[in-house]
């Protein structure tokens, strides 16, 4: 199996150069002292994403991201990532940055989430932020 995967519920046109976000992703964890695993994105609608969120974490919202971790002990970093295009497409509209930037983000946000960031507490949120602006940075060159 292929360390880092992306699989399609819902199509997410431009999402570009793959290749180099797949080699780009096991960095980000080495910096975060981790090792990339296997490592699963979904992409989904809204509804394909609120249906997981009521299911398994019995949240009644939409949501950009839902990470599952199944990173065995000190083992390395494994887990599915499901993102909602439809949030990420509005959060960039929101956001007033392109759909690419806010998808690298919400990627690096469910990667972060396997290295052990939290974001539910005002002070782990501002770290979660700070880190995805970080390696944004460091994908995009600005």
């Amino acid at each position: 199996m292929k360390q880092i995967q992306f699989h399609f519920e819902t199509p997410f046109p431009g999402f570009k150069n793959r290749t180099r976000l797949k080699q780009f992703i096991p960095k980000l964890c080495k910096k975060e002292k981790r090792i990339a695993g296997e490592i699963a994105f979904v992409f989904c609608s809204d509804d394909y994403l609120l249906n997981i969120n009521q299911n398994f974490l019995q949240h009644d919202t939409f949501t950009d991201i839902i990470s599952f971790d199944y990173t065995e002990h000190n083992g390395p970093l494994t887990g599915e990532i499901y993102v909602s295009a439809d949030r990420v497409k509005e959060n960039a509209i929101n956001l007033g940055v392109s759909s690419s930037r806010e998808l690298h983000r919400v990627i690096f946000h469910g990667v972060l989430h396997l290295c052990g960031y939290k974001d539910k507490l005002k002070a782990d949120k501002a770290l979660m932020r700070a880190k995805e602006d970080f390696y944004l940075r460091e994908y995009f060159g600005h």
